[in-house]
């Protein structure tokens, strides 16, 4: 008898028990997701602009009206910001200092909803299939390059896709007990359902409950009954959702006037559903595009997967799985504001399909097409390794090498993976992926982008204004206006022109203005005519990456009376 791989001795203990699974798989999130965590700069645009929001709300205690400086944030509920805020009071609270400008805490509540995402994964394949194939979905999704980026980032994504994760691993074990005598799920499911419902409704408005919904919609009209939802409790459960989000949808509603349902439902959500908002229009069929890059490496297994997923449509677990995915994907399609992140939520159920047919030997493996379809792992890798050395020698001069040494693991590691899965080993090809995912971040997160300086501008320009001869520091900016820079630089960072400019240095104490070079000729006329001699602390020189544009930005420095 052959001793067992460590693969499958990994696979033996995640088998005797959800505890075991759950820590295992709470391990490789955090080998995935903790390259780069705490060292990334700001994320230009959204990131910021929730972190900075959640700072508004510390300093002004205010925790109903979310603001970015001066401007109303009505776009989105409150939920993020008062799960970060809440992080980063009590990180205050413990004596951390400068809290309120160290970013990663603001990501946390992001890092819990990629990592609750797969748990979840796992919890609702659990429910489907045999642990073994839960514990290789779980895996799939953890090594998904979007969910990696969502973790890493202080906004809503990550936390929305734990919630549907959390409603649909309910919703799948109501579906799989409609015909037991007993009537309801038990009382933590049931729960966690209403839970989800709300908490996602309060962080991300209607997506939560529009991919639940449509899912269980699909499977009450494809079964024609609807009696197996009872199992949900949802007369105590709708007591629940409203209790979660009517307090403070009321309490911005009086405080308002209105003013974010305007905003909220006729500016954002209506508009992203009637053209392309903020520039970010795409045609149908835009996601399944991107698809094969943002759900390496998982795509490539949803492709092996299709065949079975066609033949076995009317399989009970099937049928929920492509509940899950199919409808709000045809939704995410239609609708004419396209961002990669929108389809997150339905990813787990991908993974699951995979695990589900890689359980019952389905997955596609003979042929021209899944050949085809296979190459795709390591070629990815092959496309970050150019992309990552070519662009931060263009960008930076420099050659990541760590960053290429960890993509040749990770290429090595797919080539593993395909040879594993050629030779019918599912279960093991899906680890040495993620292995390659795990090796992909580290690469990227933790050795390449520490190395690109030159789309840095919002930290080193704050990190330029330290040269300045004078303490504390009021700022202003003519010509950038990232919303990182308001992050770093504080809440009355102001933004101006060069004539502004000029006239903010003006005001006495101490201050600093960062000048693009396009304004400098008017900054240094109003300095003149104003009879100040502005003093150049330093030049910061890179490229935006919003928009693309190269930037020379001076700094200077005013010392008034």
């Amino acid at each position: 008898m052959s001793t067992p791989s460590p693969i499958e001795r990994m696979f033996g203990f995640a088998e005797a028990g959800h505890g075991r699974a759950l820590a295992l798989l709470l391990l490789a999130c955090m080998v995935l997701f903790a390259p780069g965590f705490a060292t990334l700069p700001p994320m230009d645009r959204d990131e910021p602009r929730f972190a900075q929001a959640t700072k508004q709300m510390l300093e002004t205690g205010d925790a109903v009206d979310i603001r970015f400086q001066s401007e109303a944030r009505h776009k989105k509920p409150v939920g993020i910001y008062w799960m970060q805020a809440g992080v980063v009071a009590a990180a205050e609270a413990a004596g951390l200092t400068e809290a309120r400008t160290t970013l990663w805490l603001y990501r946390l509540p992001s890092l819990a909803g990629a990592i609750l995402t797969v748990l979840f994964t796992y919890l609702a394949a659990a429910a489907l299939t045999t642990r073994r194939a839960a514990v290789m979905a779980g895996l799939l999704m953890a090594g998904t390059i979007l969910l990696g980026v969502e973790a890493r980032l202080a906004k809503t994504d990550a936390v929305v896709a734990a919630t549907v994760a959390i409603a649909m691993a309910a919703l799948a074990r109501a579906w799989m007990d409609r015909d037991l005598p007993r009537r309801e799920a038990s009382l933590g499911w049931a729960s966690a359902f209403w839970l989800a419902l709300g908490i996602g409704t309060l962080v991300k408005g209607p997506i939560t409950l529009a991919v639940v919904g449509l899912a269980a919609v699909a499977l009450s009209l494809a079964e024609r009954r609807a009696d197996w939802l009872r199992r949900l409790r949802p007369l105590a459960g709708v007591l629940v959702f409203a209790l979660v989000v009517a307090p403070w949808f009321v309490a911005i509603t009086l405080k308002s006037g209105g003013a974010f349902f305007v905003e909220a439902v006729g500016k954002d959500m209506l508009a992203k559903a009637a053209s392309g908002q903020e520039a970010h229009g795409a045609p149908p069929g835009t996601y399944l595009g991107v698809f094969f890059g943002t759900a390496w490496p998982l795509a490539p297994f949803v492709l092996l997967a299709l065949p079975f997923a066609w033949r076995a449509r009317r399989d009970p677990a099937v049928m929920l799985v492509l509940a899950w995915a199919i409808p709000m994907w045809i939704v995410f399609e239609l609708v004419p504001t396209k961002l990669p992140h929108y389809v997150l939520p339905l990813y787990p159920a991908l993974a699951i399909l995979v695990a589900l047919a890689a359980e019952r030997g389905a997955l596609a493996l003979n042929g021209l097409w899944p050949r085809v379809a296979m190459v795709l792992l390591p070629l990815v890798v092959v496309v970050l390794a150019v992309a990552a050395g070519g662009g931060l020698w263009w960008l930076d001069r420099t050659v990541p090498w760590l960053a290429l040494a960890a993509l040749i693991v990770a290429f090595v590691a797919t080539v593993l993976a395909l040879a594993a899965l050629f030779g019918g080993r599912a279960g093991t090809a899906a680890v040495q992926a993620t292995l390659a995912s795990a090796a992909v971040a580290w690469a990227i997160y933790g050795f390449a982008v520490p190395l690109a300086q030159t789309v840095a501008l919002s930290p080193r320009l704050m990190a330029a204004a330290q040269a300045a001869p004078c303490r504390p520091q009021v700022l202003a900016t003519a010509g950038y206006r990232e919303p990182s820079l308001v992050f770093l630089g504080g809440t009355t960072l102001e933004m101006t022109d060069g004539a502004g400019a000029a006239a903010f240095l003006a005001g006495g104490g101490c201050r600093v203005a960062f000048v693009e070079g396009r304004l400098e000729a008017a900054f240094t006329a109003a300095a003149t005519a104003a009879g100040l001699v502005p003093r150049l602390v330093g030049r910061v020189q890179g490229l935006n990456l919003n928009g693309g544009r190269r930037m020379d930005i001076g700094v200077y420095a005013q010392q008034g009376s």
